[in-house]
């Protein structure tokens, strides 16, 4: 089963919560609490405001994903995973690059401090691949394989360490599901609206539709949101994607 319930559109909505100081992170959590499924805390953010960003969104009824993408030796990671679970976040992820090790240590961590302190488990994500890179950036790190071999390879391994699922690029999605199962929770960052393209520095995207109907199970959108004229507008627009995507 999976570990976070997803029934309406709203629900796989994640909002990537990149403001640069509490105050206009605490606007963006007024104006979408209730709308959006999760908001996630990434390192710009978490690194400039704190615990107290996780602590104001909780507050509000709503759901985290803290986005630092932890990489280190086995035990550094699993003890910032205990910290993560003491901050009552619902999701929080890790780099799969890690190795199984890391990742096996730091899911069962996550397990025993969830259960000492009587709350549920949080999704223990691995990281892939990044969305910003592609090929040409794999081949110039020293990877000789393709942006999609690397992801299964990695998702796999991620798996079977016992991560209750991946962070992945909307084109990898159809692979990840059809080796991986049903019950793997994917979330996927990179999307755009189906009607409206952002320019930056994502490589491998799709529009949320698209991405729903491949059968991710939450996707990451911010700036099509953030930087629209009417955000609320443009949050609904991205939910009619994500319904539409469902039926």
């Amino acid at each position: 089963m999976k570990n976070i319930s997803s029934r309406e559109p709203a629900d796989k909505l994640i909002f990537a919560l990149d403001a640069a100081g509490y105050e206009e992170a605490l606007s963006w959590i007024e104006l979408l609490s209730g709308h959006v499924g999760m908001f996630k805390v990434g390192k710009e953010l978490f690194t400039s405001v704190g615990p107290k960003i996780v602590e104001s969104i909780k507050q509000r009824g709503s759901r985290v994903f803290l986005d630092l993408k932890f990489h280190d030796i086995p035990n550094t990671v699993a003890r910032a995973a205990e910290a993560a679970v003491g901050l009552n976040v619902d999701m929080f992820n890790i780099h799969a690059a890690g190795g199984s090790k890391m990742i096996r240590e730091t899911v069962d961590a996550v397990a025993a401090c969830a259960e000492k302190r009587g709350i549920k488990s949080p999704v223990v994500l691995a990281v892939t691949v990044l969305t910003s890179l592609n090929n040409s950036d794999l081949a110039e790190i020293g990877f000789e394989t393709t942006t999609s071999d690397l992801v299964l390879r990695l998702a796999k391994m991620a798996q079977k360490s016992g991560a209750s699922g991946v962070v992945a690029s909307p084109q990898d999605i159809v692979t990840l599901r059809r080796n991986l199962g049903e019950d793997f929770v994917i979330v996927t960052p990179g999307i755009r609206s189906a009607d409206e393209q952002v320019l930056d520095d994502q490589k491998r995207t799709l529009s949320a539709f698209e991405a729903i109907q491949a059968g991710a199970d939450y996707i990451v959108v911010g700036r099509p949101i953030r930087q629209a004229k009417d955000p609320l507008t443009a949050c609904r627009r991205i939910i009619q994607e994500i319904a539409d995507g469902l039926a």
